[in-house]
């Protein structure tokens, strides 16, 4: 991949933050907007509410967008999220706006985040502007473990997350906010979880989750992968929501991977709530970088070089009521490895 350029260099990053109703996601961008060094961020929402009267408009440059006096740019929602960002980006690049660097989404509180990423992933023309970074989603501590008991919508939203964030943990006792984390844990057990106060959290947790670049380093992959650990608290069979990670050792075909992929989203796309990884494929200097939300997938991409010594494949799963032994059986009958996934 020489001399090429890097198919990820210069894509604007998006952050999709979502939580369900009352989870403090405005109060978190207010904090967020603030910051100097997110002085040029494009926040996209359902309806100019409390954002834009706490930052007190600057200009109003059209009926869905406003210019904020920290220098971010604030728009609602058009009919859909492909129109709203390709029109954002025809106006970056024309000047009629500022040359945002960011996109934040904020979602309303019963959204399902899964349509979000999927837009991101498989619009061919947003694909060559922008780039998924990262889910973040917010859970109340005062009323989110009984939230993720009643509804199905905050317990997806939890499970597609990469950084998981707890709000008004000084209304509760520390027992209820151990409890929380602990739920929130066996959801998603890979994502990254810290508590904020009144919105506020180290930037460093939100930005730059996803992958920069083609040449990506290995600190930079086991960010995105999330904590590279395995957690199994026997509740494998007794929850829905599972997650678990596969590692193959020998390459793969790379058609026999993508038949495998092709398979399990027939069978039980709505299922297959996310997957991401690096893929060891024959033939490749790289690893192919595979990510997908339930039936749609990103379109495939290769790194430069392996981002470290560890050439093995590894692909996190996050599922509903699919078990780990039912992708490897999978992935072992249709021959896509010579053994049987490990770790």
């Amino acid at each position: 991949m020489n001399g090429e350029r890097d198919s990820l260099a210069g894509l604007i990053p998006v952050s999709v933050i979502t939580g369900f109703l009352g989870s403090g996601k405005t109060t978190l961008i207010n904090r967020l907007v603030r910051r100097p060094e997110m002085n040029r961020v494009a926040v996209i929402v359902n309806e100019l509410g409390e954002i834009g009267i706490d930052n007190e408009l600057v200009q109003v440059s059209s009926e869905q967008m406003m210019l904020l006096n920290s220098g971010c740019l604030c728009c609602t929602l058009r009919s859909d999220l492909q129109e709203t960002l390709r029109d954002l980006f025809v106006k970056r690049r024309n000047g009629e706006v500022i040359g945002f660097d960011r996109v934040i989404v904020e979602t309303t509180g019963i959204a399902d985040p899964a349509p979000v990423m999927q837009t991101l992933m498989t619009d061919t023309l947003l694909l060559e502007q922008y780039r998924l970074d990262c889910v973040v989603t917010l859970v109340d501590a005062v009323n989110g473990a009984a939230q993720l008991s009643q509804f199905p919508e905050p317990v997806k939203q939890a499970a597609l997350a990469d950084r998981l964030v707890v709000t008004k943990t000084d209304l509760v006792p520390a027992a209820q906010v151990a409890h929380l984390e602990q739920q929130l844990r066996r959801l998603n057990p890979r994502a990254p979880l810290r508590n904020a106060l009144n919105g506020e959290i180290e930037l460093s947790f939100l930005v730059d989750v996803g992958l920069r670049r083609t040449r990506a380093q290995r600190e930079e992959v086991e960010r995105w992968l999330g904590t590279d650990q395995e957690h199994d608290h026997g509740h494998a069979h007794d929850e829905a929501i599972q997650s678990f990670v596969l590692r193959f050792e020998r390459p793969m075909a790379w058609t026999a991977f993508t038949q495998c992929l092709e398979v399990l989203t027939a069978l039980r796309g709505p299922d297959l709530l996310r997957v991401k990884g690096l893929v060891n494929v024959e033939g490749r200097a790289g690893p192919m970088i595979v990510q997908g939300v339930q039936h749609l997938f990103h379109p495939p991409l290769e790194l430069a070089a392996w981002p470290g010594a560890d050439r093995s494949t590894r692909l996190v799963f996050i599922t509903r009521g699919i078990p780990r032994q039912t992708v490897v059986d999978l992935f072992a009958a249709i021959g896509a490895v010579g053994a049987r996934g490990s770790g």
